[in-house]
């Protein structure tokens, strides 16, 4: 399968992890999308959904799928998100599409997390993807120097603010071989508003669209 058919190939599967009835969690990004797609076929056994950024809202209400505010939900069965990379352990590196904070809240809330990814997006260790660190902007020179002093090599995501008005700097040549650590480092630094790794809370099932099918990884 071609890249597209794998990620329209674990949208699908993801479908059967949708309660009747539910208030479904998504995720922001191209997998995403294609789970909204399917998503609108059975909006009808559905209560609504939650979304992780104004854009995947806005693809929602395209859909005909009414958009709750997460602070109205007692109880989130289920989310599903894409990830930039993913390993085996079910740790992910999220953010390129910079909606990271909003992903990484609806993700804590809900019960079981479904990532959904392309074959390309597993590794044996974080970090070839940039990772998105989501900052105040008063903070950004500080919070740089920061993340240099920890062997990174961060740059501002020009031309864009997250949904939250805050600035994106992407840090390159970090060695993720602890990512719970790092993750709890990096957030630890005053500005950070929080980063992409999501290992803390990481996803809970994989859906992995391979050339020939669809493999499943459950931590």
């Amino acid at each position: 399968m071609m890249q597209d058919e794998q990620k329209r190939a674990v949208a699908q599967a993801a479908i059967q992890y949708v309660p009747a009835g539910c208030i479904v969690g998504v995720g922001t990004g191209s997998t995403a999308n294609y789970f909204i797609d399917e998503l609108a076929r059975i909006k009808h056994k559905i209560e609504g959904a939650v979304a992780s950024s104004e854009a995947t809202a806005q693809r929602l209400r395209e859909h005909g799928i009414e958009v709750v505010d997460l602070n109205g939900v007692d109880s989130l069965p289920v989310y599903v998100d894409g990830a930039d990379e993913i390993t085996e352990h079910l740790h992910m590196i999220k953010g390129g599409g910079g909606a990271l904070t909003r992903e990484k809240i609806v993700a804590a809330v809900a019960r079981k997390f479904i990532c959904v990814a392309d074959q390309g997006k597993l590794v044996g260790v974080l970090g070839k993807f940039p990772l998105p660190v989501e900052v105040v902007p008063m903070a950004q020179s500080y919070v740089a120097r920061e993340l240099t002093r920890l062997g990174g090599q961060p740059a501002l995501r020009r031309g864009f603010t997250t949904d939250n008005g805050n600035i994106i700097l992407d840090v390159c040549d970090l060695q993720i071989l602890n990512p719970v650590e790092l993750e709890t480092t990096l957030n630890q630094i005053t500005g950070v508003v929080t980063n992409g790794l999501f290992a803390r809370r990481g996803a809970d099932v994989l859906l992995l669209g391979a050339d020939n099918g669809i493999r499943t990884i459950v931590v």
